[in-house]
């Protein structure tokens, strides 16, 4: 009986693991599954990203697992591989959606294509028009914010100027209509991820 009740420990399922024991890995996930969803959802605030961003960090972490030190504490380590894998996604999340502004922003200031080419300005045209309903989408002083600075080319200053605003409030609403415009254009442009990815408790170890 006492060992039917036994819980192995990290260490040990950690060495069944390395032993190619999938049953062990499935148990680690068991057992931290709710701690780095826990960590994701404070990254990205959203529960179907929280779950894509669990199961791609254990991913990770069964990748790495014979570079774990195991005289370190095991549920450290995985709280830092999972914050720093947060962190890095966050960011390349956060410059994808830059750019992705950036290029839209900057098409719509390009001279519309010459009327030789019917295929390529149909093109044109659902770009500026897939651009426009981003910006109708925004609250309208934060539209206003990203109009004036992407669009129009106003300095800060002549932006404070004309909206009688402290130049911090107008770098705040710039900043956040482009946040909020990214976001918006993406979702539009991207489908959604399928429905049908397996949850974090089902990962199966894979090398």
């Amino acid at each position: 009986m006492d060992d039917a009740r036994h819980s192995p420990s990290d260490a040990e399922l950690i060495e069944r693991c390395l032993r190619k024991d999938n049953t062990a890995w499935d148990e680690i996930v068991m057992r931290y599954q709710r701690k780095i969803f826990h960590i994701s959802y404070k990254f990205t605030g959203k529960h179907d990203e929280a779950e894509d961003l669990t199961q791609d960090i254990f991913i990770k972490v069964f990748r790495s697992l014979d570079k774990f030190n195991q005289d370190a504490d095991f549920s450290t380590w995985l709280s830092s591989v999972a914050r720093n894998y947060c962190i890095d996604h966050y960011r390349a999340s956060k410059r994808e959606r830059e750019v992705l502004v950036e290029d839209l922003v900057a098409f719509d200031l390009a001279p519309a294509s010459a009327g030789s080419n019917p295929h390529r300005a149909l093109e044109d045209r659902d770009r500026r028009s897939f651009l426009r309903r981003g910006l109708e989408s925004l609250p309208a002083k934060l539209r206003e914010a990203v109009v004036l600075r992407d669009l129009q080319g106003l300095s800060y200053q002549e932006m404070a100027d004309q909206l009688h605003l402290p130049e911090g409030t107008v770098k705040s609403r710039i900043n956040r209509g482009r946040e909020e415009l990214s976001r918006l254009l993406l979702r539009a442009q991207q489908p959604a991820r399928s429905r049908g990815r397996a949850g974090p408790a089902r990962l199966q170890a894979r090398r």
